[in-house]
Parts: structure tokens; C-alpha cells; sequence
């Protein structure tokens, strides 16, 4: 039996001590009147905490990082990264806070961090400061893709601060309060390597190798072995990004965790017509990060990975330039396994239907759905009625049909598993015009749209009467849509 939730939260400063020369001791801006805009209640009582001492005022300050739990240690961490491509050799934590790591009712050490906690020595002439809709968006996204079964960091608490933020206009300020297995990134490898400190590295790798991948420690050659393990996990991450139809929007190497969880939902968006070549972020002007290009993204963001290891993988450079090239030459042939696994799973085939027929069924359809700009999401909830018989539901979407009904009939005769369907496409997602209206909504002080929302994408494969409108895909005046990264 787990041990009941506690009356105090508990933190230990593992990483401070572990990673001085990565952590910056700081202190949150002081929020005088900390209002509590929405609690993640089942997560604090995973993580043992009892909610109740998260809504009382010594909460709310914890929760803002103005009151500092014993064994704490709250630090901005250092990190590098590649932006779009461009090399930044010291970016780092510009207005967020780790607190400190807590092991949860599981065992599982955890990271209790603070976005918008004001101004670091990282924030580059920033304010430090995020605002109530960008919180709001990362606590919403980040719980619908932990209820799809995506690996992703957790949403604890949004807090208001009653300190004004100035984007474009005036806006309220906030932090979020989140919760992940580690925040420690490609960007903190690069940083490690650039120091030119190789005991540095070897420590981070091992750090890294006792938080997330303790198998590797007894392989034969440990930090090879981490960096199989994280080419791997971000395969699988990236290809349930893209079964799902999700678009991170900024994969800079900074935004990169090295345990596999999907991370710093700024500009992210979930894609309704499908479109390969689908753009949201109002940064990426080039279309860097565009829907099609995930995998191939995520595998740079990995090649980055492995040249930070190269001191650790051999003391001849050209064969640890030879081991990494190996090791990352696998990210492809996982990518793909774990695509399409995923893709035929989509559309009810098991494992043993032959693998050059479903590939070409999933090849067909994929083609139908970018022709047709078909909605993604009630596509694939709809296949799963057409499975039973009923097929005009999916049938509609598309603009000429006849060419659905040719695949149709050679996907029928496969004996489609309508359960194994109905686990693995959602019927509800945190779809773009449904999170943008529940912002609006709070911005005025309204949480129950917030509410509402959450309560679907939640249990996003439990149809449920009366919330149709959140399987619904966007009204057709809902126009072109893009995001900000919130800074």
C-alpha cells in the first residue's frame, strides 16, 4: 500500500549538489497575493502531497516559489542550445525555477519546477514573467497528452500573481507549477561539453544514467549505452507525437529532454485538417518544425546529443565519431518501427497481418487524408464506425469520397479490430479553437470553460453524451491559426 499524502512537501536539492557548476542558487520574485487558478489534485496526491496544504496561503507561496520548503534548494539551470539551427552557448532557465526532486508515492524521483518565477541571470534582458493564457495552454496540453499515454512532463498548479506581464498588451501574470522526471536536456549536454570540463560531462552523464537509464551503467560501455537509450525514447516520443497528430512547434535542442517526455509546450499545436506540411508557431517562419519534419528534427537535436558525448565514448575521437554515427544510425529504423506499429494500430491491423499490405494501406490513406485535408482526429474515431459498418460518418470528410471507398474495400476484407481502434485514436483532443476559447474565457476571470475541457481531454477515449462539441472540429470562420511561445 502507498504511503497517505503528507502534511508538508519535501524536497531535496539533488541536482544542486550533484550539478553546482549547471545551477545558479536563486530566489522567485515575490508575488504578494498568489491566487490559485486551478490545482492538479490527483497529481499532488501521486506526488504524496495532500491538496489541501497546495490551497492554504503557505501553498499558494510555495507554489510561486516565495516560500522555500526545508532540504530545498531553488535554482535556475544552465543550458545551451541550438534555436532554429543557430548555436547558443548559454541560454539556461530565464524565468523558471527548479525547486528541488521529491520521490512520489511510487518511488519515482520527480522534479517540482516553476515557470514564470521572474527574472534569472539567464533572462537576457526578459522580465522573468509568463502570463495567465500561456500557463494555462501547458497545464491543459501537458494533462491531455499524459491522458493520451504520451510520455510528457506534468501540470501541478497554475497560480495567478496579480504582477502585470507586458506582450503586445497588458496581461496577468502567472506561474505554472509542473512536474517532470527531469529537466535535463540536450541543451545541458551541450553546455557541459562547451565548458570544456570533461569531469563535468562524465558527471552529468552519470547523473543522468542514475535518474533515467540504470541499466546502463552496467553495460559495457556505459555512456554508448545512454546514448542508445535516449535515441531510442525519443524515437518512440516522436512518432506518438505524430500518430496523434500533435506539433510541438520549437524543437530546439533546449527543448529536448533526455528522458523521453515531451517538454516546454509553448508554441504547440494539435493539427485538425491534415496537412504535412502543417505550421503553427509565428517563429518558425521557415517551416524548421512543421509536422513532417518532427522526426527529422528530432533526430539532429540527437546528433547534438552525440557530440556532446563524444569525450565520454572514446579517447580517439574518430571512433567515438564512429560509435555515435552507429548509435544514431538506429534512430531511423526505430522511428519507423514505432510509426508504423502505431499507424496500423490506427486503422485495427495487428502485428500479424502482412507487413507489405498494411504499409501499403497506411500509405494509401495517408495520401487520401493529404488530398482531402481531412480532419485527423474525428477521421480516425469515425474508422472505427466504419469498421462496424457505418462509414458516412468518415466518409463525409472527405471533399471526393470515391476515392475512400476504393480503400475502403481493401481494408475491410482485413477483419479491422475495432477495439484495439477504439484504444488507440482519441475521441477528444486539446484541439486549437477549444483551448484558445477556455484562455479567452479565464483571461475575464471564467475557469469553468477550463473545466470543462479538462474533464474531456482527460479521458480522451471515453465518449461520453453532451460533450460532442469537444469531438467537434474547429467552425469553419475559426480561420488560419498560429501560436507564440508566450516570452
Amino acid at each position: 500500500m502507498s504511503a497517505p499524502a503528507q502534511s508538508t512537501v519535501e524536497l531535496d536539492g539533488r541536482f544542486a549538489r550533484e550539478l553546482a557548476e549547471l545551477a545558479v542558487p536563486w530566489r522567485a520574485q515575490e508575488v504578494p497575493d498568489p491566487r490559485l487558478l486551478i490545482l492538479n489534485e490527483p497529481l499532488a496526491i501521486e506526488l504524496g502531497i495532500d491538496p489541501a496544504v497546495l490551497r492554504s496561503p503557505d501553498g499558494l507561496h510555495l507554489l510561486t516559489g516565495n516560500l522555500i520548503p526545508a532540504g530545498a534548494t531553488p535554482v535556475a539551470q544552465a543550458y545551451a542550445g541550438h534555436q532554429f539551427g543557430w548555436y547558443a552557448p548559454r541560454l539556461g532557465d530565464g524565468r523558471a525555477l527548479l525547486l528541488g526532486e521529491m520521490t512520489d508515492r511510487s518511488g519515482r524521483l520527480r522534479d517540482l519546477h516553476l515557470k514564470g518565477a521572474g527574472p534569472t541571470p539567464f533572462a537576457r534582458n526578459g522580465d522573468g514573467q509568463a502570463a495567465v493564457g500561456p500557463m494555462l495552454r501547458e497545464y491543459v496540453v501537458s494533462e491531455a497528452m499524459n491522458a493520451l499515454g504520451i510520455p510528457s512532463t506534468r501540470s501541478l498548479a497554475v497560480v495567478a500573481t496579480g504582477l502585470p506581464v507586458y506582450r503586445e498588451t497588458q496581461l496577468q501574470g502567472a506561474v505554472l507549477a509542473r512536474v517532470a522526471s527531469s529537466h535535463l536536456r540536450v541543451g545541458s549536454f551541450q553546455y557541459a561539453r562547451t565548458r570544456g570540463d570533461d569531469g563535468l560531462l562524465r558527471r552529468l552523464a552519470d547523473h543522468a544514467i542514475a535518474r533515467h537509464y540504470q541499466a546502463a551503467a552496467d553495460a559495457e560501455h556505459p555512456y554508448l549505452a545512454l546514448l542508445h537509450e535516449v535515441t531510442a525514447a525519443q524515437a518512440s516520443l516522436v512518432a506518438q507525437w505524430m500518430l496523434v497528430g500533435f506539433v510541438h512547434g520549437v524543437m530546439n535542442t533546449d527543448n529536448m529532454s533526455i528522458s523521453g517526455e515531451s517538454i516546454d509546450y509553448g508554441p504547440c499545436a494539435v493539427m485538425d485538417a491534415f496537412n504535412s506540411a502543417s505550421v503553427y508557431s509565428s517563429i518558425d517562419e521557415g517551416g524548421r518544425y512543421a509536422y513532417a519534419n518532427q522526426p527529422l528534427a528530432a533526430e539532429w537535436n540527437l546528433a547534438r546529443f552525440a557530440e556532446s558525448l563524444l569525450p565520454l565514448l572514446d579517447e580517439d575521437q574518430e571512433e567515438a565519431a564512429a560509435l555515435a554515427s552507429e548509435a544514431l544510425g538506429a534512430f531511423r529504423s526505430e522511428y519507423s518501427a514505432a510509426w508504423s506499429a502505431g499507424a496500423r494500430a490506427k486503422i485495427g491491423l495487428h502485428g500479424d497481418v502482412d507487413p507489405t499490405a498494411a504499409s501499403r494501406l497506411v500509405n494509401d490513406l495517408y495520401a487520401l487524408l493529404q488530398e482531402g485535408h481531412v480532419d485527423h482526429t474525428s477521421f480516425f474515431r469515425s474508422l472505427g464506425a466504419a469498421a462496424r459498418g457505418h462509414a458516412e460518418a468518415a466518409r463525409r470528410l472527405f471533399p471526393k469520397p470515391e476515392g475512400f471507398d476504393d480503400w475502403l474495400g481493401r481494408w475491410r476484407p482485413f477483419g479491422p479490430d475495432t477495439g484495439l481502434m477504439d484504444r488507440v485514436n482519441p475521441v477528444y483532443m486539446a484541439r486549437n479553437h477549444l483551448v484558445e476559447e477556455v484562455l479567452a474565457a479565464a483571461e475575464e476571470g471564467d475557469l469553468d470553460p477550463l473545466s470543462s475541457l479538462l474533464n474531456a481531454v482527460t479521458r480522451p477515449y471515453d465518449e461520453r453524451p453532451g460533450l460532442e462539441r469537444y469531438a467537434a472540429p474547429p467552425p469553419e470562420d475559426f480561420g488560419t491559426y498560429r501560436t507564440f511561445c508566450g516570452t
